[in-house]
């Protein structure tokens, strides 16, 4: 008899780790839900479960060795073998002021989460990892960290500030890559994914995108088949097709 799948979400006692989590359920994984709070992610895993999902909270704090260590002790006692790491936690510090104003300690706390955050799982959860065949790892990452879109004058982002947030994203960009080549012969996937502009509390839900339209690209790549890509960095609702610019 074949294993259920699990995946192991950050951030997901709302916005789009719960999404990702939901549609993961759906689709027949064992999810578990990886938040800082106890009470919410019990009740995010209540709510999931009171729709026929398999779904567990998991308390960490991605920014706290000991929390992770902690987490990754208890999902090895009582699950073992991990399909799917989604590290989807992350925060936004601060106005879009010029990057030569923008608070040192902001940027450094965004780095704590937002890079250090998922290299501080992945080494923590790969034992799990490790045990699945073909497991895979999705940096929830944005195009705000890309240095090509940031670059280009009849770009997007040529006027927009907050460079602390976008440094922290490209450092995890950089990261995917390097872990991607590392686990290669492993057969492990990990790829970045920008789920597009999505309303969500980072920006005050002034987002154009739903939480359910940002997950599904995210549960694209967290399907990815062993021949599938890695090392990736994909860019809004094309998963499968536009391998964007880093």
């Amino acid at each position: 008899m074949s294993r259920q799948q699990t995946a192991l979400i950050t951030g997901a006692n709302k916005g789009i780790g719960l999404a990702v989590a939901r549609q993961l359920g759906a689709l027949g994984y064992t999810v578990w839900l990886g938040c800082r709070d106890h009470q919410r992610g019990q009740a995010a895993a209540a709510d999931l479960s009171g729709e026929g999902l398999d779904a567990h909270a998991l308390v960490l704090d991605v920014t706290d060795a000991h929390s992770v260590q902690a987490a990754s002790a208890r999902f090895q006692q009582e699950a073992g073998a991990l399909d799917v790491l989604v590290n989807n936690a992350g925060i936004s510090l601060g106005s879009p002021v010029q990057a030569s104003q923008e608070s040192l300690d902001d940027m450094r706390t965004m780095f704590e989460v937002n890079t250090l955050g998922p290299m501080r799982m992945t080494q923590a959860f790969l034992p799990c990892l490790r045990q699945a065949k073909g497991a895979r790892i999705v940096m929830v990452s944005s195009s705000l960290g890309s240095i090509a879109e940031t670059n280009d004058p009849a770009g997007l982002f040529w006027d927009v500030g907050y460079a602390g947030y976008s440094a922290s994203k490209s450092a995890l960009n950089m990261l995917t890559v390097k872990l991607a080549k590392e686990l290669l012969a492993e057969g492990i996937k990990v790829n970045a994914v920008n789920p597009g502009y999505t309303a969500t509390d980072l920006n005050g839900h002034d987002g154009f995108r739903s939480v359910e339209e940002a997950a599904r690209v995210v549960v694209e790549l967290a399907q990815a088949n062993p021949l599938g890509p890695t090392g990736g960095f994909f860019h809004d609702g094309h998963a499968t097709q536009h391998r964007h610019a880093w």
